[in-house]
């Protein structure tokens, strides 16, 4: 509901104080994945809809996944599955402000407006 009802001055005005304007978020992306892990539950993902080149900062994402010590238990099983795949993340379109078919995208600030 937060990306429906943002940037609209009849929801949360107690925030909207001293000439604050809302602010109307363009689009919402889930996390998703095309592929599952082997030997867990299958799970249904939603369908990818964008597909990120992460290439370059590959080794950095592997730095801040390994910085968060509260998932040092998943470190393992996290570079087994990802090292060997492409180096790209998944998102799914979930939600936008412009009507229309969704096509295929590699830049999440695709159609975007400032």
């Amino acid at each position: 509901m937060a990306f429906h009802w943002a940037g609209r001055a009849n929801r949360f005005a107690g925030q909207l104080a001293n000439g604050l304007q809302p602010h109307r978020t363009q689009k919402l992306y889930h996390a998703t994945a095309d592929f599952q892990l082997a030997g867990r539950d299958p799970a249904s993902m939603s369908p990818v809809t964008a597909v990120i080149d992460l290439s370059q900062y590959f080794e950095t994402k592997m730095e801040a996944f390994r910085a968060h010590t509260s998932q040092a238990h998943l470190q393992k099983v996290f570079e087994e599955n990802v090292r060997p795949r492409p180096k790209v993340e998944s998102y799914h379109l979930a939600a936008s402000i412009k009507q229309g078919p969704g096509s295929q995208e590699t830049d999440l600030f695709a159609g975007i407006s400032p």
